[in-house]
């Protein structure tokens, strides 16, 4: 269970009102405190004096003038919530006194489309990367050993677990054998939701960019069936050549006698658990292939290639009450500069952008790809009343002690992540990324389901900002943490990336996402970040399930 942190006590002081709080757009009535604000606090400066009534800490909301109960409450210039009773000024606001309410929100489609000043191709910047034959840059080189279903989870473990550091030392351009192991594959119906999900998803994994060969490993009853997995998705040897198909009602000799039959694309390795005898002795012809593997995936090499090979995976969590102002902001400039290199920015975590919608369609490229988050919106509506529950549930307990009150306010720090530049598509969850530039994938707001869609569809990077502190990782695509307050760095420096808390103490957000930016680079081009510097990521990966369990 997340608390508030330790709160010293001390005494009520005069202070001016810019050196302990910020108010973010002229027409808020809420200012967030930069530091804890016993009751008594006298704050000057702002035309006239204005006193703390409640124990406000950092990163938390008090009220600048009063608002009466059902009244509007602002941040950013946007609606946040309602106030549930009369707020006075300098009253705490928060989980007691404000709420959700009937928000209508302009979606103006399309009516605020800003321009990209795109950098010159001959000007833009490079990075250290591997270069894939479908024309695609990896940031790692890893093999992949995939299951088809959990009853395989723990064989492509065993399999990865045998190719240690010492075992790789041979293969430097490798940078690990992970395994791919998840919870479900089986108990569901031949495609149903949550089928198609599953194989797009493992279908992702197996093509990455920063995947340089991989190994199916399945148990052979279940309803994921490899061969099945292989021919919807047309698997093949890694960066085997493209080749026509043949067609299924051809025999083998046929096609071998035919002149004219269209050639067959080389099926991946494959095992089956059952066919192979068991456990162990999947585990040992697992590892041969692999062996085989390794040398051919060795023969890539970094090289420099430009940035516009970089699709970035935007995420956030255990936000706070300054995500939204100093990390996500940061981030966001940052994505606007890869933007304008020729990369690619995925923003996903749908709940997350409640509330906050109308930000995105208005800079929609077209009312069509507007209209689609829209739905995607709606059928969130949906889902959630379906299970009983609300929307409003997502800001968890550590986002309310950090300061976040409703969805909205979450919601409308969230997408400051995603930069100013046009929303160029709308993605299905792990769909294939084919569009440059800023985008969106439908994904739940929790990390690692959401993390798991927006790498299936190719991400090859990802950055992840936090305000309470995070220790996510993931394989194959490495990520980078960006804290939100100096306080949490320090802390848990060894799990964080950048600091975008010096913002507070007056760095220029600028310069912040300039960091994040060359931090994008350098670990783009190989420099491990914190998170892999410890070795996590191989946990992370989970496919969303919509609960379609037989």
């Amino acid at each position: 269970m997340a608390t508030i942190e330790f709160l010293p006590l001390s005494e009520p002081e005069t202070l001016a009102f810019d050196d302990a709080a910020v108010q973010l757009h002229p027409t808020d009535n809420v200012a967030v405190a930069k530091r804890t604000l016993p009751v008594g606090t006298r704050l000057t400066g702002r035309g006239a004096d204005l006193v703390v009534r409640a124990l406000t800490p950092t990163g938390h909301k008090f009220a600048l003038h009063a608002v009466d109960a059902g009244q509007l409450v602002r941040r950013y210039g946007q609606v946040i919530g309602f106030a549930k009773t009369p707020i006075v000024a300098g009253d705490h606001v928060h989980l007691h006194n404000l709420g959700l309410g009937e928000l209508t929100l302009d979606y103006a489609f399309s009516s605020d489309v800003p321009e990209v000043q795109y950098v010159p191709v001959e000007k833009r910047r490079t990075f250290m990367g591997y270069r894939r034959a479908d024309g695609r840059s990896g940031t790692r080189n890893y093999i992949a050993v995939i299951s088809s279903v959990n009853c395989s989870a723990h064989t492509v473990r065993s399999i990865a677990r045998h190719f240690t550091a010492e075992k790789l030392a041979a293969f430097p351009n490798v940078d690990g054998v992970i395994a791919i192991a998840h919870g479900f594959g089986c108990a569901t119906r031949v495609g149903s939701e949550d089928y198609v999900l599953l194989q797009r998803t493992l279908a992702g994994i197996a093509t990455h960019p920063n995947v340089g060969g991989y190994l199916l490993v399945g148990l052979g009853c279940e309803t994921n069936q490899l061969a099945d997995l292989i021919d919807n998705y047309q698997l093949a040897w890694k960066d085997a050549p493209t080749v026509r198909r043949a067609p299924t009602h051809q025999t083998a000799a046929h096609q071998t006698a035919s002149s004219d039959a269209p050639a067959i694309v080389p099926p991946p390795p494959n095992l089956y658990i059952q066919d192979a005898g068991g456990v162990r002795k999947t585990v040992q012809a697992g590892i041969a292939m692999i062996e085989q593997l390794l040398p051919i995936a060795n023969e890539y090499r970094r090289e420099p290639l430009p940035v516009s090979g970089l699709t970035v995976a935007l995420q956030c969590g255990g936000s706070d009450g300054w995500s939204g102002v100093t990390a996500n902001p940061a981030l966001g400039l940052a994505c606007d500069e890869l933007v304008r290199q020729g990369g690619g920015v995925v923003l996903a975590e749908t709940p997350e952008v409640y509330g906050a919608e109308h930000l995105l369609t208005r800079r929609a490229i077209s009312r069509e790809v507007g209209e689609k988050l829209v739905r995607k919106i709606h059928w969130w509506e949906r889902h959630a009343a379906a299970h009983g529950v609300e929307i409003d549930n997502n800001p968890s307990a550590g986002n309310k002690a950090g300061g976040l009150t409703t969805i909205y306010e979450k919601s409308l720090g969230a997408v400051a992540k995603a930069g100013n530049t046009p929303l160029m598509n709308v993605y299905e969850y792990a769909e294939l990324i084919r569009t440059a530039g800023f985008s969106f994938m439908d994904t739940p707001g929790y990390d690692p389901v959401g993390a798991t869609g927006q790498s299936a569809g190719g991400c090859n990077l990802i950055v992840f900002t936090t305000g309470r502190g995070s220790c996510f990782g993931f394989k194959p695509s490495p990520s980078i943490k960006v804290a939100s307050n100096s306080t949490m760095y320090e802390r848990m420096s060894e799990d964080m990336d950048v600091n975008a808390g010096t913002i507070l103490d007056g760095v220029p957000m600028a310069q912040v996402g300039a960091e994040i930016f060359e931090k994008i680079i350098a670990v783009a081009s190989g420099e491990a970040s914190k998170s892999e510097a410890q070795g996590i990521g191989d946990e992370e990966f989970q496919p969303w399930n919509l609960g379609g369990i037989l």
